[in-house]
């Protein structure tokens, strides 16, 4: 589907929004602006980066936009975000996407129905912002898992596949993190355009900030890893000390019940009225002994 967002005739410059396109739709278009075929193929491609590259007057950008609609445990680039294409000159601009992005007639409204947008490299630029802005929300909401299970581990509370869903954060902030690396390339090349007004120094600004909280994430879910495995590292200490003072206790018990159950006809006290007593208060005493060496050790 092609839509006609702006015209040249009352702006500056053309704006072609085009959504799910055929390649025969896409090749009509490359055709008609004069686009690159490597970029057309490019466009193709649903799993393509963020880039930024410039063939004669036309400059191509890649963006990947944050997907609201991604399942909760959806940690690759392909599952977390959604590719736009687009082409930028001095008299069009050409956005390609395969689902829906509400936003832009949103943007339309804005820039281009007011006549605030005085070129297309304004626009540009808003779209871009808008972009970096769909990643602010889910690093909210990977924050507020994060507090979550950081609540959990210190209380000790037990959360089916707690590891599973920290891994799960660490991936995603991950795929998000390398997003932002890559886009960040597009904002210094736009950096070196001739754009008036702020919006330049605004959107590295957005950038920095969201660049910034997904560092944060990274950092936190990675002491949060290492403090989660130390503590189940001390569990299995504790369990395994435990079970090493009850062996240790029943070790010379079981050496006494082995001796006496040889079923040897001679054996000492055998015939003695008083030695199952006997051999019950010698267990008791050693068992005593064990405790009060174990007590003053600090072992218990």
């Amino acid at each position: 589907m092609i839509n006609i967002l702006a015209e040249q005739s009352s702006h500056s410059f053309d704006w072609i929004d085009v959504e799910n396109p055929s390649v025969q739709e896409l090749q009509e278009i490359a055709s008609r602006y004069g686009l690159h075929q490597s970029s057309v193929e490019d466009c193709l491609d649903p799993d393509h980066l963020p880039k930024y590259e410039e063939i004669d007057d036309t400059f191509f950008i890649v963006l990947r936009i944050f997907d609201p609609q991604s399942k909760p445990d959806s940690d690759t680039i392909q599952e977390v975000s959604r590719k736009i294409s687009i082409f930028h000159s001095g008299k069009h601009l050409i956005t390609i996407h395969r689902s829906p992005q509400p936003f832009l007639i949103h943007l339309k409204a804005k820039y281009v129905d007011t006549n605030k947008a005085e070129n297309e490299l304004q626009l540009l630029c808003a779209i871009v912002q808008k972009v970096l802005m769909s990643y602010e929300d889910p690093g909210d909401k990977l924050s507020a898992e994060i507090d979550f299970y950081e609540s959990k581990i210190f209380l000790k509370s037990r959360t089916p596949d707690l590891l599973k869903s920290l891994y799960r954060i660490k991936r995603k902030s991950s795929v998000i993190r390398r997003i932002l690396v890559l886009s960040k390339d597009i904002l210094n090349r736009l950096e070196g355009k001739k754009i008036k007004g702020t919006v330049i120094r605004e959107l590295h600004d957005r950038y920095l900030m969201i660049d910034m909280s997904y560092d944060q994430i990274w950092e936190e879910i990675h002491t949060l890893l290492s403090l989660y495995l130390s503590i189940s590292s001390q569990k299995t200490n504790e369990v395994i000390r435990v079970l090493t003072i009850f062996s240790v206790f029943f070790m010379p018990l079981t050496f006494i019940v082995g001796i006496y159950g040889m079923n040897f006809r001679w054996m000492p006290e055998l015939q003695w009225p008083y030695g199952y007593p006997a051999s019950i208060v010698v267990m008791m005493l050693i068992t005593g002994v064990i405790y009060m060496w174990f007590k003053r050790k600090g072992w218990l």
